[in-house]
């Protein structure tokens, strides 16, 4: 019984981390428009920003107010298990949806981008994880305050860059209504400012509602938390970004669908990662350390592709689900 309470209290956290996401990334979509910033930047910044954020509160909550090694493993879980999934899995399957609905007849079976803002994407993940690979290798706190700085540092250039850009398509498509205020044409701050907050508190609670489940669920399976958080924690908190990407490539919006991934992934490349590098010895097991090895092949492979053919192919895209596939596999397998 005890088990099936903590399995339902694992859901319950699940549905309010990505329900307090929804009404967060919403508000702040709002508040974007509201200050006048423009509709690719809320897009790119804004809202990769807030559907990252019950990524970003696990490891906050298991790291700086957990009370032991087991809760500081799912914090890094956490952390690393983000980009593993966005790179090895969820590309993958953007391509892979690409051919089916070419497939169907819902459009053609190529990608649509500006493949400068991938490249530029691609590229700042793969310096700031790299930097992160590195830090294992060095166990000076110091080294790791330096590196958690220079992430810092190296989003909020990477925030200038996008804000600069003019290149404006009108992808974007019609604000959805505010949720706290759903009649009105434009709501006020006040509104915009509720909902975030009340969204910000869900993230907090789904995400203190997590690590207890986590940790006790691992106990009971004798599985190691780590091991949970980096496939589980990712692939709950991740819906957003899936959702959708996976709507807007439908709809033939692939700028929107591919650059809310490496948005995100150049966010939890450098923000997420400096939490554990100033909240944790960052000292990794193998199975952790192999999350981020992965994540930056795959991530050079789709750089390569680039750079190589100056587009991405779907089919040979789709293939670094096999890094994915053969990662799980190894991890319940040894």
């Amino acid at each position: 019984m005890t088990i099936l309470w903590y399995g339902l209290l694992f859901l319950a956290s699940v549905a309010v981390t990505l329900g307090g996401c929804a009404l967060f990334t919403n508000g702040i979509e709002w508040l974007g428009k509201r200050l006048g910033v423009s509709e690719g930047a809320v897009g790119s910044i804004f809202a990769a920003i807030g559907t990252t954020l019950p990524e970003t509160s696990i490891p906050i909550i298991a790291i700086f107010f957990g009370s032991g090694r087991e809760q500081a493993d799912v914090g890094l879980g956490a952390i690393l298990g983000a980009p593993f999934m966005l790179s090895t899995l969820v590309l993958p399957v953007l391509a892979l949806l690409l051919i089916v609905y070419a497939r169907a007849g819902k459009r053609t079976a190529r990608f649509h981008l500006n493949y400068r803002e991938v490249r530029t994407d691609l590229r700042f993940f793969l310096i700031a994880y790299s930097v992160a690979v590195g830090c294992t290798f060095m166990p000076s706190r110091t080294v790791h305050a330096l590196a958690a700085a220079g992430l810092i540092s190296l989003y909020l250039y990477y925030m200038k860059i996008k804000f600069g850009s003019s290149d404006e398509e009108g992808e974007g498509g019609a604000l959805e209504p505010l949720m706290f205020s759903r009649q009105a044409v434009t709501p006020s701050f006040g509104m915009i400012g509720l909902q975030g907050l009340v969204g910000l508190a869900g993230l907090v609670a789904g995400a203190h509602l997590f690590v207890t489940a986590a940790e006790t669920l691992a106990g009971a399976f004798s599985v190691s938390p780590l091991i949970l958080a980096l496939l589980i924690a990712p692939l709950a908190t991740e819906l957003p970004e899936m959702s959708n990407s996976f709507l807007w490539l439908y709809r033939k919006k692939d700028r929107l669908a591919v650059g809310n991934v490496t948005g995100a992934m150049v966010f939890q490349g450098t923000f997420p990662v400096s939490v554990g590098l100033l909240g944790t010895e960052w000292v990794l097991a193998p199975s952790a350390l192999a999350t981020m090895v992965l994540a930056l092949a795959a991530a050079g492979l789709c750089l390569v592709q680039i750079v190589i053919s100056g587009q991405w192919r779907p089919w040979l895209l789709s293939g670094g689900a096999l890094l994915y596939i053969g990662y799980t596999v190894y991890l319940y397998g040894f």
